[in-house]
Parts: structure tokens; sequence; C-alpha cells
């Protein structure tokens, strides 16, 4: 008997995707329909669409490119928002170039430059295929005149665009909380910041757009400010508040402890009054009746009588 070949034969291949060097382990058969390098993510992390970046989760929900959080960690963890002319300071241009090779290998070198990373925090920006801004209708940009019409305008961005923009805000918010040593205030930060958030072929229409995206910058970034010390303010009154009572409690006690007590409202005020009250009037009667008392045993003279001692009948 002749035995065929194998039939519905299935070969398994396990591969490794790197996001810088592609699929590792392919199997030479499928190299032709698979692209042996990963996409421009794996390449560079500049000028490169988000979606295909490696992104994650900042502290307030913002999904975001990794390279943008490492940048702002090592910033923030090298005192980079008490430097002064912080975003506005450009670094050593051959410092930035070899740490743009290293970022696009995974790496952040030790011992950057704070300029230098805000440099490359503004070029990110500036270097995306498309502005953070540019899904907006640019003419109604240019009609927003308030804080609130900014506001409605920017919630018409795309959950990418907006997610970009809000982390660029509040990285602003953060640099402005300490403006009384770097001298980067609102304005200043969203001066340098502007020109990165859009892209426009007209030079002359650029420039008048990116005053109006100024003053979008500037206002957001006032609001986020704003709204944080407002909410920490609350949470301060909470607490102080917390700590009065506490203290009222503690000081209710050693009164108690005393013997003192404290009488808190109108119906309590009343309710003592009335009970000094008949504590009062028993007092006098009881008075009056023990004074009757030793005014019958007296006579007429101020003497006192002896009692009146009587026999019981049958009793001699």
């Amino acid at each position: 008997m002749d035995i065929g070949g194998p039939t519905n034969v299935r070969h398994v291949a396990h591969v490794t995707f790197d996001r810088f060097n592609g699929f590792l382990g392919l199997p030479s058969e499928f190299e032709p329909d698979v692209p042996r390098k990963a996409p421009s993510a794996s390449a560079t992390v500049f000028g490169v669409s988000t979606e295909s970046m490696q992104l994650s989760y900042d502290s307030r929900g913002n999904c975001v490119p990794v390279i943008l959080l490492l940048l702002q960690s090592r910033l923030y963890d090298q005192g980079g928002l008490q430097v002064e002319g912080i975003f506005r300071i450009t670094g050593d241009n051959s410092e930035e170039e070899y740490v743009r090779e290293q970022l696009n290998k995974g790496l952040i070198p030790d011992g950057i430059d704070v300029h230098c990373l805000a440099g490359l925090i503004k070029a990110w920006f500036r270097e995306l295929p498309r502005g953070v801004l540019d899904p907006l209708p640019s003419e109604q940009v240019m009609q927003c005149e308030s804080e609130e019409d900014f506001v409605k305008v920017v919630r018409l961005l795309p959950q990418n665009e907006a997610s970009l923009l809000n982390w660029a805000i509040n990285l602003m918010a953060d640099v402005v909380q300490f403006e009384h040593v770097n001298k980067m205030n609102s304005r200043n930060l969203a001066l340098v910041f502007a020109p990165n958030m859009s892209q426009m072929a007209d030079p002359l229409t650029a420039l008048m757009y990116a005053v109006q995206v100024m003053k979008l910058l500037k206002s957001l970034t006032e609001k986020t400010a704003r709204e944080r010390e407002t909410s920490s303010s609350a949470v301060e009154r909470r607490g102080n508040n917390e700590v009065e009572v506490s203290d009222k409690e503690e000081d209710s006690e050693e009164e108690e402890e005393d013997g003192v007590h404290i009488i808190n409202n109108e119906e309590e005020a009343t309710e003592r009054i009335r009970e000094a009250a008949d504590e009062h009037k028993s007092g006098s009667m009881k008075s009056e009746f023990q004074g009757s008392s030793a005014s019958d045993s007296k006579d007429h003279d101020g003497a006192v009588q002896p009692p009146i001692r009587t026999n019981p009948i049958g009793s001699k």
C-alpha cells in the first residue's frame, strides 16, 4: 500500500517585533510580504505621526508619546522649571543632534542641558506631519475673542490632538508656577510655543494665525493655572476647617473634664435658664418652709418654746 504525503500541514514560527529593528526571527519566505524594517516611528521619534509611536498616559490621563514623557520627566528632575528663560533660550545645536540620535535608539543620555531638553520638546511639536491645532477650522480660531470662545473651539479637536494640547498646556502651567524665578509668564510661553502648534504654507497667513494661536495658548494656560490655584485653596481651607473642628472637640473634652460646659446654641441656653430658674424656685420654697418651721417653734418674745409632750391615751 502506498502512503501519500502529509496534508493540512501548518508551520508555526514565533517572531519578535522590535520598535527600532522591525521583526526579528521572521522566516525568509515571509520577508517579501512583511517589511523588514519597522514603521517610521521605529526609525525616528521626530517628524512622525503619533499613530505610529509608542504611547502612554500622563498623570492627568492624556495619552501622549512616551518620548514627551521622558523629556518632561528629565526636564523636571534637573530643575528645568526654575531655570531662567526656559523654553525661550535655545540649546547647543551639536548637543541637540547627539540627543536626537540617542532618542531614536530609545535612549536618553544623562547630563543633558535643560535648554536642550526644552528645545527638543518644541521641536517635536514643530516637526509633526500635521500641527496639533491644524484640525481646527482656522476661521473659527480667528474669530475667537474670549477665553470661553477658545475653550469651545478646542473641543472640536480629535482625541489625539486634544491630548497633546492638554499636555502642552499643563506643561506651560507648570512653568508659570515658577515665573518669579524663570521669568517665563503665560505670555512669554505662548509666544515661543505658538509657531510650533500649527503649519501654514503662506508665511503672511501663518504669521497672523500664530498671533491668534498665541492668544489661545495664553488664555488656556492662565485658565489652567487659575483652576489649580482655586483647587489648592479649596483643599487648604478644607484642611484648616478639619483642624479647627478637631481643636474645638479637644477643647470641649478638656472643659467637660474641668467641669465647665459651653453653651453652643439658643435652645440649649433657654433650657439652661429654665433649669436654673427651677432650681432657684425650689431652693426658695425650701428656705421659706424651713423659716416657717423655725418661727412656729418660738413665742412672741422670740424665746424658743419647748415642744409639747403628749401622752398617749391610757398612760400616766
